[in-house]
């Protein structure tokens, strides 16, 4: 009965289904999740990838494959070759502790309501009381909505000077040691993600398109919206987003409800719509993470 519910809980996260959006608010949000994708992998394209950097990484597989053959002498033509590359590298003005080698953009879209994740919730704490922690890492793992742009740096403070050690290892017939350092050197590199919550950037979307409906006077379509949005920062909360700005969950919760009054009254919510979108558009920058792996 377990795996039933556990299975029945799976197939609702991931079956795309959102109870609580209309067809215009789905719109809205889709628009904002692809816009804030496609920003974000123009910046993937502007990382500069240093080709000097990738090459030194390249060849440095490659002498670890010559030494496996026994090639000693190819293997430190190519390590002299990798250390001359990373040397342009740092001799070039302002050259950074991390080298981009590669990069790229993941997007995890959760496609529930906020009951799936109490549900979900529920489920993984029954699994984990039950030592099912694997059962309840898989589930744990579909509570994820967000773009992550993943960049894989090279340390220039330490991987030149491990090539140049391996290359005096070579030089003195250390072969094995050499491999070691080289090994460990390509176990170095730093991987940074940049996670842009997306329950906030529907959230956005969703106020601004509010505010456009309020201005034109469609009551329903703005309090539909401002529904959806304070929904998605609900969202967002439960799956743990976190800002580091003053402002709060409750804060712009409570910040819409008040536009949805004065949206269902007579008066004009102009300022009440810029004061929730700059203090969201504040708290969703400093909810963007970035961590070093």
């Amino acid at each position: 009965m377990k795996k039933i519910v556990l299975s029945a809980v799976v197939a609702a996260l991931l079956s795309g289904s959102s109870l609580f959006a209309s067809e215009a608010t789905k719109a809205t949000s889709n628009q904002a999740v692809a816009e804030a994708k496609a920003k974000i992998e123009k910046q993937n394209k502007d990382v500069k990838i240093i080709k000097e950097a990738v090459e030194a990484v390249a060849l440095t597989n490659e002498v670890l494959m010559d030494l496996d053959k026994g090639k000693k002498e190819d293997a430190i033509k190519k390590i002299e070759k990798a250390i001359g590359k990373l040397e342009v590298v740092m001799a070039a003005p302002n050259a950074p502790a991390l080298i981009p080698i590669d990069s790229a953009v993941e997007v995890a879209t959760f496609n529930g309501s906020l009951k799936d994740i109490q549900v979900a919730l529920i489920t993984v704490k029954a699994l984990l009381k039950e030592n099912k922690v694997q059962e309840a890492r898989r589930l744990l793992n579909t509570l994820r909505s967000e773009i992550v742009l993943k960049t894989v740096n090279l340390p220039l403070a330490s991987y030149p000077s491990a090539l140049k050690l391996a290359a005096k290892f070579l030089h003195e017939d250390r072969i094995d040691e050499a491999k070691n350092v080289l090994t460990q050197a390509l176990l170095t590199f730093v991987t940074i993600e940049t996670i842009t919550p997306i329950p906030l950037l529907k959230a956005q979307a969703l106020i601004a398109e509010a505010e456009k409906a309020a201005k034109e006077k469609d009551k329903q379509k703005a309090l539909e919206n401002l529904k959806a949005a304070k929904e998605n920062l609900k969202i967002a909360e439960a799956l743990g987003y976190t800002s580091e700005s003053d402002t709060t969950y409750k804060m712009l919760e409570d910040s819409i409800e008040n536009i949805e009054k004065e949206v269902k009254g007579k008066n004009a919510a102009e300022k009440l719509f810029e004061e929730l979108k700059a203090k969201l558009k504040e708290f969703k920058e400093k909810a963007v993470k970035i961590i070093n792996k």
